[in-house]
């Protein structure tokens, strides 16, 4: 029977924990094997947001364990305890495989288990990761990052992603699929999948653009160029291009296209449009440009995300 050890104190998100607890802590009823002997640990009674848990061993019962979950870490902005982190550090070095959970990926970073290794977490604080542990491979477009003995999850739903493919991995498609019903999700997204989450347009501020990207946002069905919004602007293509790289972080055409993917998104989400009529809603033009923009860009076809979105 394989030990899954759940890693936590306090500062932890609840969600992240209860869908791992029901995830590894409730035998499938038509499975005929065994399943996953699972603890909570902690080095003492925690409270996880508005909970109290009382654990069922202290930290050192991750060295034990085959596999420990380290799920989100709530502040990212408070380091983890140091306890925690050595108690994580232990069970790699004892030969745990090592996952976290949403931002649960800070306590491996801080443990020294990401360095030299592609990671990612939630998409709102990837920048955050790359920017505190330089030696980390932070890829802020994937669902989840499988390393082998160390694996690293984005928010929320990937996080479910991610338990089922542990589930995959050690039981089987079959189980998996059968733990995905039960739970009511996709039985399957593949971790290399974008987060479904595209670049934000950025907050209202005092910036040059603030007032051009709200106009742009309203013509998406048209087919704008540089020069178009250098116009609207005010200012030469160049100067548009350096404000664009100090406020979005990219290019103006990469900035558009990212609005045009997430406004087809939305529609793919929340109507039965077919997709030639949402290439003409988002300036696509075509089906197939479409087709080939959102693969490129959220790492499954439109029908697909559909799919996985109604289901």
């Amino acid at each position: 029977m394989t030990s899954v050890a759940l890693a936590v104190t306090d500062g932890m998100l609840h969600f992240e924990l209860s869908l791992a607890h029901e995830v590894f802590g409730s035998r499938p009823d038509a499975l005929t094997g065994p399943w996953y002997d699972l603890a909570v640990c902690a080095a003492g009674p925690v409270r996880v947001e508005r909970f109290r848990l009382e654990p069922d061993h202290g930290l050192d019962r991750l060295a034990a364990a085959d596999t420990v979950i380290v799920p989100g870490w709530a502040d990212v902005d408070v380091d983890p305890p140091a306890e925690l982190i050595d108690a994580v550090r232990a069970a790699h070095q004892a030969g745990a495989r090592v996952a976290s959970l949403c931002t649960g990926a800070f306590v491996l970073a801080a443990a020294g288990l990401l360095d030299g290794r592609r990671a990612t977490t939630h998409w709102a604080h990837t920048d955050v990761l790359a920017a505190r542990y330089r030696r980390v491979t932070v890829d802020p477009d994937v669902l989840y990052v499988d390393n082998g003995s160390v694996l690293t999850s984005a928010g929320k739903a990937a996080a479910m992603d991610l338990c089922l493919h542990l589930v995959r991995l050690d039981h089987g498609a079959a189980v998996a699929n059968t733990v995905a019903r039960r739970l009511v999700v996709p039985p399957h997204r593949d971790g290399g999948q974008s987060q479904f989450v595209t670049t934000p347009v950025p907050a209202p501020e005092n910036h040059p653009l603030a007032e051009l990207l709200p106009w742009v946002l309203e013509r998406l069905d048209q087919p704008l160029t540089v020069q178009d919004l250098a116009r609207q602007a005010r200012m030469s293509s160049r100067h548009l291009g350096r404000h664009f790289r100090s406020v979005t972080g990219t290019t103006p055409l990469q900035w558009l296209l990212v609005q045009r993917i997430r406004r087809a998104q939305e529609l793919l989400e929340t109507t039965s449009d077919g997709i030639e009529r949402i290439a003409g809603a988002t300036g696509m033009g075509t089906a197939t440009t479409l087709r080939r923009h959102f693969h490129r860009t959220v790492g499954v076809p439109p029908d697909t995300y559909r799919r996985t979105f109604r289901s």
